[in-house]
């Protein structure tokens, strides 16, 4: 009777002391820890541990980049929003980016956009005929045209479309070149063009429990966001994904990603792409098949629901 009572009295102890160090932890540690990326004010030599300067290294860093290699796992990634773009590829991948159930890995993007695009030079335009004007881009595959920073409309590609054939406005790509024709007495200088550059806006690989909120995702080269492998139980919420050369979202290998109130649309080949053994799960999401499918499968298994 003693022993058991004394082995009552250590179990005892233990929760107590268990409770004990509960309380006198900081709630932001159990949480995790909120690191801070700011484009306009943030440095890449501060610590990312306050949205504005506090200090000789504590204030927010400028590149997502950088704050993911700051992260723990469970940490959020605090995006500022001045309007100004964020212009990087940036890729989630193993434990440090993944998070636990209820208490997942986030970037939270406060509206912010990451884009991938970059100026096409008024000096790599070469006069073709009339009206029309080419430049050999540095990446053909899933090139995607922009002016004045919008998606600017394709001539419909039949292989056979030569450039003296467009309209204006139009662009098409004809034996290596990309063609555009303006309006006339104008050249592309008259103009703001721009083109897909960077490859993917965020790629996902081996991560678990990731939330992505309240980002916008544009100009990419191949997607906006691509979950290339293994991730699991990832969640996008109020994502916008437009003007990319092959889709806004790629879902692939054996990936599990869930999309709730996401708008897609303007992209290159797909608005949504899966592919492998995926499971993509759409709920309440807008998907505008006005450039592309809505939904491409090259695989996977694609569930929506209104």
């Amino acid at each position: 009777m003693e022993r058991l009572s004394s082995s009552i009295r250590v179990a005892t102890s233990l929760i107590l002391l268990a409770i004990a160090l509960l309380g006198a932890a900081n709630p932001a540690e159990l949480l995790g820890r909120d690191v801070f990326v700011d484009n306009v004010s943030g440095d890449d030599r501060r610590d990312g541990s306050a949205p504005e300067v506090a200090g000789e290294r504590a204030g927010p860093c400028r590149s997502i980049s950088r704050g993911l290699q700051l992260v723990e796992p469970g940490d959020r990634l605090v995006l500022a929003n001045h309007g100004e773009p964020y212009r990087e590829s940036v890729t989630l991948q193993a434990a440090r980016h993944s998070g636990t159930t209820g208490r997942p890995f986030e970037i939270v993007g406060n509206g912010a956009m990451l884009d991938g695009r970059q100026p096409v030079s008024g000096d790599a335009w070469e006069h073709y005929s009339g009206d029309v004007y080419g430049f050999h881009p540095r990446r053909m595959a899933h090139l995607m045209l922009y002016l004045n920073n919008k998606p600017a409309i394709r001539h419909p590609d039949d292989g056979e479309t030569k450039p003296t054939q467009l309209n204006v406005f139009e662009w098409t790509v004809f034996r290596g070149q990309v063609y555009f024709r303006t309006e006339k007495d104008k050249t592309p200088r008259d103009y703001t063009i721009t083109c897909t550059a960077l490859p993917v806006g965020v790629t996902l690989y081996d991560v678990h429990d990731v939330l992505i909120r309240d980002l916008v995702v544009q100009g990419f080269q191949l997607d906006g966001i691509n979950a290339h492998d293994n991730v699991v139980d990832a969640n996008l919420l109020r994502v916008t994904s437009r003007g990319n050369g092959r889709s806004g979202i790629s879902v692939c290998g054996a990936s599990q990603v869930r999309m709730d109130k996401c708008l897609l649309g303007d992209n290159g080949l797909a608005q949504l792409r899966s592919e492998g053994y995926s499971k993509t799960e759409l709920n309440n999401c807008d998907v505008i098949d006005n450039s592309a499918p809505g939904v491409v499968r090259e695989g996977g298994l694609v569930t929506m629901s209104p």
